[in-house]
């Protein structure tokens, strides 16, 4: 059946960004909507925000376009033209290879949620605007670099040496 039941979709915490960079997404999590559909040429997810909670780093794609639609609350979506808040029903789109760093935060005292749909590449490049870092997305996971491609420092990942 094409019904999906968000109360049985597992919930995603945390994030893949290494060293103490993960700890800036405390408060947000995600339910994959588009795997628990058996969806594989694009993803859908919906981006839940605690009061506080930052989506992600700022960043843009190379390869993926991404879409997102808020659902709940509000969100201020921060790019590189500055902070832009956005209530129930607002969207905003991301083409691939668009060097506009983007991030959304929920500046409210009430959680807020966005529907993200994405393009599911093979690979993925994506770069962070506010540090030097990139991620290169493939088979084998993701590999954390500076953008020149150049090991990350433990100073940079926020570790002590």
């Amino acid at each position: 059946m094409p019904l999906i039941d968000k109360s049985t979709c597992p919930v995603k915490s945390g994030s893949i960004y290494p060293g103490k960079l993960a700890d800036e997404m405390t408060g947000r999590s995600s339910l994959r909507l588009g795997d628990a559909g058996g969806l594989t040429q694009f993803g859908a997810n919906l981006v839940m925000l605690e009061p506080g909670a930052l989506s992600s780093l700022r960043h843009y794609h190379m390869e993926q376009d991404e879409f997102v639609m808020v659902t709940q609350g509000t969100c201020t979506l921060v790019d590189d033209n500055g902070e832009h808040e956005m209530q129930v029903g607002d969207c905003a789109a991301f083409p691939a290879g668009d060097e506009n760093g983007h991030h959304f935060i929920n500046k409210t005292q009430a959680p807020a949620a966005f529907l993200v749909v994405g393009t599911r590449t093979e690979t993925e490049t994506a770069f962070y605007s506010d540090i030097n870092m990139m991620v290169k997305m493939g088979p084998d996971g993701a590999a954390f670099t500076r953008k020149d491609g150049s090991a990350l420092s433990t100073a940079e990942l926020g570790e002590d040496s």
